[in-house]
C-alpha cells in the first residue's frame, strides 16, 4: 500500500492508525481510547428537502462537497444508486496549492472535498444533500470531522450554479429552524470554485483499502447508515473512478 502522508491532528494521526494493526484499535475503542463517532456523526433519519430541482432531462449534472476526509465522502457516494462518478480532490483555494501535502497544511484554502456526477433522472440534487447531512459527516462540527482538524475537512458545499446554491441554502435553513441536530449547522456555500481531482492513490480508497483502520472505525459505518436509511438509494457494488473523466 501507498505510504501516505500524516494528517496531522491533536488527537491522533493516520499515520499512527496505519501502524496499528485492527485488533489493537478495536480494543483501544473499547477501552475508550479512540476519539468515537458523535452522535450526529452517526447516521439518522432527517427530513427530506422542502425545495428540490425539477426533474432534469440532462444526463449527467455534478456538485462539489466537502464534509471531512474525501474517503469516506467518496465512499457513501460511490454506493449510492443514481451516482455515476464520485472523485476525490480539493476546493475551494488555488491550482498550485491543490496537493495533499499542501492542503494537509490547513493554509490552502481548500478543503478535502468530492465532486459527485449524478443522473438526475434517477436521483435529484436534494436527495444527494439529504445523504450528505445524514450519512455523510456531522454538520455542527467548525473545521472537524472525527479526528481530523483544521478548515481542509470543513462543512461545505461549492455549488456549480446560483440555483444549486439557492436550494443548498433553503435546506440549511430548513434544518436549523427545525432544530435538526441540536446545533447550528455551519456548513459553508461556497461559490465559483474550481475543483482539482486529487493524487490517484487517494482515488476508490475504501474500495482499495477495506481493512484499513481509520476506514473500518470512521467510513464502513457511514455505508451501513447509507444501506440502512436509503434502501431504495443504496447499492452493494460501488461505481469506482477507474477511467472516468472529471469535469473542472
Amino acid at each position: 500500500m501507498t505510504s501516505l502522508t500524516n494528517h496531522s491532528t491533536p488527537t491522533m494521526s493516520r499515520r499512527f492508525l496505519f501502524g496499528i494493526s485492527l485488533s489493537a484499535l478495536l480494543l483501544a475503542a473499547g477501552a475508550g481510547l479512540l476519539v468515537s463517532r458523535s452522535a450526529a456523526e452517526g447516521g439518522h433519519e432527517i427530513p427530506a428537502p422542502t425545495l428540490d430541482n425539477q426533474i432534469s432531462e440532462a444526463a449527467t449534472e455534478t456538485i462539489v462537497l466537502a464534509g471531512g476526509c474525501f474517503w469516506g465522502v467518496q465512499g457513501v457516494f460511490q454506493h449510492t444508486k443514481g451516482v455515476t462518478n464520485a472523485v476525490s480532490g480539493y476546493a475551494g483555494g488555488e491550482k498550485k496549492t491543490a496537493t495533499y501535502k499542501d492542503v494537509t497544511q490547513g493554509t490552502t484554502g481548500h478543503a478535502e472535498a468530492v465532486q459527485v456526477t449524478y443522473d438526475p433522472r434517477q436521483i435529484s440534487y436534494g436527495r444527494i444533500l439529504q445523504i450528505f447531512y445524514s450519512v455523510v459527516h456531522d454538520p455542527t462540527q467548525l473545521n472537524r470531522q472525527g479526528p481530523d482538524f483544521g478548515p481542509q475537512y470543513r462543512s461545505a458545499i461549492f455549488p456549480k450554479n446560483p440555483e444549486q446554491a439557492r436550494l443548498a441554502k433553503a435546506y440549511i435553513d430548513q434544518l436549523n429552524q427545525a432544530r435538526t441536530f441540536g446545533a447550528a449547522i455551519v456548513t459553508k456555500i461556497e461559490p465559483d470554485r474550481e475543483f482539482y481531482p486529487a493524487e490517484e492513490y487517494h482515488q476508490d480508497f475504501m474500495t482499495k483499502n477495506p481493512t484499513y483502520p481509520y476506514i473500518v472505525y470512521h467510513d464502513v459505518p457511514k455505508v451501513r447508515d447509507l444501506k440502512r436509511l436509503f434502501t431504495d438509494l443504496y447499492r452493494a457494488e460501488p461505481v469506482l473512478v477507474a477511467g472516468a473523466k472529471t469535469t473542472n
